[in-house]
């Protein structure tokens, strides 16, 4: 993981910003908002562009609903946890449900900004087990649907599978990096921080400072599989922005210049009605406070 960065051109660190090679723009998904808030079509093959994503002041980010998510529910933001503008949480530490007016920059397809969309409080960040950060806005999906013509992401509630075609969209960078899913690391370990099951990328997805806290996209559903959140730079192992992965044996796997996400599919079991988060639901597993 890459720490965020710091105006426009600071180096990449570790938490917060990490991807952001150079692949061509491709598609994002266009979900409508009706009643409920929708995903592209079963069986079409979705466009991936900039659109529904956001740049933050350090990271990347999108605008994402649940399965489960209407119209009319306050909109939400998924990032990284190494992203949050208090910092980074420490290995253990679950925050909710805090205040927060931070701003993100909406985009369109293209990667051009359509304005400012602001945050009520952040619902949700962590870096214990996965590394993901979530907002709530201070509008609804609807609401930015009428003023933006956008709509939000889609956050799969299934776990990606392996050899899938996927794109990290870096809205900080206006970025799309197109690659595959190459498999699953048991556990992955960067300095005192262990994540589960993280999605591993094959080579073109080499991220880099900014684009932590992109989503992860799969290429034919449209739909978000896991967030952006770090790469092994330099080859050391189990170092900040040296991530390794720790099989079930203990056996340790250190791989130079790949990089990995958080899978998101745990999230949605999280959230009740109206986007309410509820940590005790059934199913829930995200670490709790």
């Amino acid at each position: 993981m890459k720490k965020p960065l710091i105006g426009t051109a600071a180096a990449l660190l570790f938490a917060g910003a990490t991807a952001l090679a150079g692949a061509p723009a491709a598609t994002a998904s266009t979900a409508t908002t009706s009643t409920n808030v929708t995903s592209p079509q079963a069986g079409k093959v979705a466009a991936v562009t900039f659109a529904g994503t956001v740049a933050l002041s350090n990271c990347s980010g999108s605008l994402v609903r649940f399965p489960a998510s209407t119209a009319n529910d306050p909109a939400l933001v998924l990032s990284n946890g190494h992203c949050l503008e208090s910092g980074m949480p420490g290995p253990g530490q679950v925050v909710t449900n805090q205040a927060s007016s931070r701003s993100f920059t909406l985009l369109n397809a293209s990667g051009g900004s359509l304005g400012t969309v602001k945050a009520s409080k952040m619902v949700y960040g962590t870096m214990t087990d996965t590394d993901v950060s979530i907002y709530q806005l201070n509008t609804t999906y609807a609401a930015i649907q009428s003023r933006y013509g956008i709509a939000p992401l889609t956050v799969a509630a299934t776990h990606p599978v392996q050899g899938s075609s996927i794109k990290v969209v870096s809205g900080y960078w206006k970025k799309i990096y197109s690659c595959s899913a190459d498999g699953f690391a048991y556990r992955l370990k960067e300095a005192d921080w262990t994540f589960k099951d993280s999605l591993r990328y094959t080579s073109t997805c080499n991220v880099i400072g900014g684009t932590s806290g992109s989503p992860v996209v799969d290429a034919n559903s449209g739909q978000v599989v896991a967030v952006n959140n770090t790469i092994n730079e330099d080859g050391q192992r189990c170092t900040l922005n040296n991530p390794c992965e720790v099989d079930q044996n203990g056996g340790v796997t250190v791989r130079k210049g790949i990089g990995y996400a958080q899978e998101t599919y745990i999230i949605p079991a999280c959230f009740g009605a109206g986007n309410k988060l509820d940590l005790t639901r059934a199913g829930c597993t995200l670490p709790r406070p």
